[in-house]
C-alpha cells in the first residue's frame, strides 16, 4: 500500500481521441477534450479518467468511469455501470447525498472499448489510500475536534442514505436483497477471483460466519457498499462528494457501518505495523455506532459478525489486487497463499473471537 499500483493498460492519448469523438456526437462538432489523467492516490477497481470538456454551451470538469480491460486483471467479475449511474443519481436526488451530478451513460462499448459513464468532477480533499492517511497528512494532522467532525459527518452520510425511501423498482438494478444473498454473492466472487489458488484463511472466515449467523439480520436498506472516507471528498472536514457506487447493494445497515469501521482498522493496523501511532481514536466502533444511533434511532447489532464479514470481503478484494500486481510484475506469488491477504493477522485474530451476546 505504499506505492502506485497499475490499474489500466489503455493509452491516455488514444483514449482522449475517442472521448473527443464521442463527446462531439453528444454536444456538437466543436467540442474539445483536455489532456486525460488518472487518479494517483485512490481507486483500484474501475478505470477513472479526469478531463475537461468544452463545447458551445459551456465548459465542465468531468470524470469518466470505465470497466477495466480484461487484460488488466479486473478486480470484479462484472461492472454494471448503468446500475452505478442510476444509484448515484437516486442517492443524490432522493437521499440528498452529495454524489457527483451524473451527466451521461454510454452503454455502447464501441467508443472506448467498454461501457462508461461521465459525471461532474467535484473539488475537495480525499483521505488517501496510498500512502494511507493514517501515516500523515491533512487529516492525520488535523485538530481532534476537526477529525471528529469529519467522522460524524461521514456517519451522517451513511445514515441519510439508509433512512431514505426507495421503491423496489428503483432498487431493482441491484438484484436480490438480503444478507444471505449478499454472502452467497461474495462466495461466488471468491470462487471467481481465487478458484485456482485456495486461500485457507478466507475459507475459514466463511465457516466462522456460517457458525455465527445473526438470529435476525434486520431490515434491508440501500447500502453504499464501499462506505469509507477514502471514497469521499471533503471541504472544511465536511463531505462534498460521495464516490464509488459499484458495490452498492440492498442489505442490512450494518454492512455499511462495519465496512467504514473496518477499513479504518485496516489502515491503522498497517501504520502500527510500521512503527507509527496512526489514528487510534478515529472511527472506533462504539463512537460510530453511537453517532448512527443518535441520527437514526436504530441500534446497530451483531457488529462482531459484520466486522468479520467486512474483513472477509476486503480480504477477497485485496488478494485479487495482489494477483493483479503479480500479473504486472509488481509482486511475486507468496509461498503461503494466506499471505495474499494483507490483513491475514486481523482475520486470524477475529477467528478466535466469539460474538458478543
Amino acid at each position: 500500500m505504499t506505492e502506485q499500483m497499475r490499474t489500466s493498460t489503455r493509452d491516455l492519448e488514444e483514449l482522449r481521441e475517442h472521448v473527443t469523438g464521442w463527446l462531439r456526437g453528444k454536444v456538437g462538432e466543436g467540442a474539445t477534450v483536455s489532456e486525460l489523467s488518472r487518479p494517483s492516490e485512490n481507486g483500484l477497481s474501475s478505470e477513472t479518467l479526469f478531463f475537461t470538456a468544452t463545447w458551445r454551451e459551456g465548459r465542465t470538469r468531468c470524470v469518466a468511469r470505465l470497466a477495466p480491460a480484461v487484460e488488466a486483471v479486473p478486480v470484479f467479475p462484472s461492472y454494471d455501470l448503468r446500475a452505478q449511474f442510476e444509484i448515484m443519481r437516486l442517492a443524490r436526488e432522493k437521499a440528498g447525498i452529495p454524489a457527483p451530478r451524473a451527466l451521461w451513460f454510454e452503454p455502447d462499448p464501441g467508443p472506448l472499448g467498454s461501457p462508461f459513464f461521465v459525471m461532474e468532477r467535484a473539488d475537495g480533499e480525499v483521505p488517501p489510500d496510498v500512502m494511507p492517511y493514517t501515516f500523515g497528512g491533512w487529516l492525520h494532522d488535523a485538530a481532534p475536534a476537526d477529525r471528529r467532525r469529519l467522522q460524524d459527518a461521514s456517519v451522517g452520510i451513511v445514515a441519510a442514505l439508509h433512512e431514505a425511501a426507495f421503491t423496489p423498482e428503483e432498487l431493482s438494478p441491484l438484484g436480490a436483497g438480503g444478507l444471505r444473498a449478499h454472502l452467497e454473492a461474495q462466495r461466488a466472487y471468491y470462487e471467481w477471483a481465487h478458484g485456482k489458488v485456495r486461500i485457507p484463511v478466507l475459507e475459514r472466515a466463511f465457516g466462522w460466519l456460517a457458525e455465527h449467523w445473526p438470529e435476525d439480520p434486520g431490515p434491508d436498506v440501500l447500502c453504499w457498499g464501499d462506505a469509507r472516507i477514502g471514497n469521499m471528498m471533503f471541504q472544511d472536514f465536511t463531505p462534498v462528494a460521495v464516490l464509488d457506487w459499484e458495490m452498492a447493494a440492498v442489505a442490512p445497515r450494518e454492512l455499511d457501518l462495519s465496512w467504514m469501521i473496518f477499513l479504518h482498522r485496516f489502515f491503522q493496523d498497517i501504520t502500527v505495523g510500521a512503527g507509527l501511532p496512526g489514528m487510534p481514536d478515529f472511527m472506533r466502533r462504539d463512537d460510530v455506532c453511537q453517532k448512527y444511533r443518535e441520527i437514526t434511532g436504530y441500534e446497530p447489532r451483531d457488529m462482531d459478525f459484520y466486522e468479520m464479514y467486512a474483513a472477509l470481503r476486503h480480504g477477497i478484494i485485496m488478494a485479487r489486487i495482489w494477483h493483479r500486481r503479480i500479473h504486472f510484475g509488481e509482486q511475486t506469488m507468496p509461498d503461503d497463499p494466506d499471505d495474499l491477504v494483507l490483513h491475514r493477522a486481523t482475520i486470524e485474530e477475529l477467528l478466535t473471537s466469539q460474538p458478543a451476546s
